[in-house]
């Protein structure tokens, strides 16, 4: 009996982040306008929209530059152009293509190369909105010294306000909410290491002058 008691509290305590995840991700659009940063970074994926989005926050002057993570190996500067719609100028001189990223992993990483080359300490992520929650553990991992400014994008096939009540919204919600505990399973395992020593933080005592 005990331990059906703590599968159910288990199950529930599940359900409840759940429907946290699942709110969080409905009152996260539409986006704020996001401050003014060093960078924009957009993650790709199913919907252009989020390239359209971050185009047009590079275009208004939030940021120097826009690294797209994640790009078709296939796809050329051209393509990509075509797909943003950005303004040529603009994107000829201020839009990096991003092909090493295959993952949300991968964005963090990829992401966070760029910004050290670029010596950037502030930048805005695009994501899709139900994807943005995962996006900002990874890259804050990836990049712990770095500010990070959300600016979740609508998904258009999801219904993130009923999302229960479509079988395509209700898989994605919850697929995406049990990658999500992982990562921050992972991040408290990782929390749990062993830290460094208050001394070797502050550097080596001085030497003593000799009597």
């Amino acid at each position: 009996m005990k331990s059906i008691a703590a599968l159910l509290i288990v199950v529930m305590v599940w359900f409840v982040g759940l429907l946290a995840f699942t709110s969080r991700v409905d009152q996260s659009t539409p986006a704020q306008e996001p401050p003014v940063s060093d960078g924009v970074v957009v993650l790709t994926g199913a919907s252009n929209v989020r390239l359209e989005a971050a185009t047009k926050l590079l275009e208004a002057g939030k940021g120097k530059r826009l690294l797209i993570s994640g790009v078709n190996r296939e796809a050329s500067r051209e393509d990509v152009l075509g797909v943003t719609k950005a303004v040529r100028p603009i994107y000829e001189c201020c839009v990096d293509l991003g092909y090493a990223a295959a993952d949300t992993v991968g964005n963090a990483s990829e992401s966070a190369e760029w910004a050290k080359a670029k010596n950037y300490r502030s930048l805005i992520v695009v994501t899709a909105d139900y994807h943005m929650p995962r996006s900002m553990l990874e890259l804050h991992a990836a990049m712990p010294d770095v500010t990070l400014h959300p600016y979740p994008v609508v998904t258009e096939s999801l219904n993130a306000h009923r999302w229960w009540k479509g079988g395509t919204s209700a898989r994605r919600m919850t697929v995406e909410y049990c990658k999500y505990l992982a990562i921050l399973g992972r991040e408290a395992f990782l929390s749990l290491g062993p830290k460094e020593k208050a001394e070797h933080k502050a550097g080596p005592e001085p030497a003593k002058e000799a009597s």
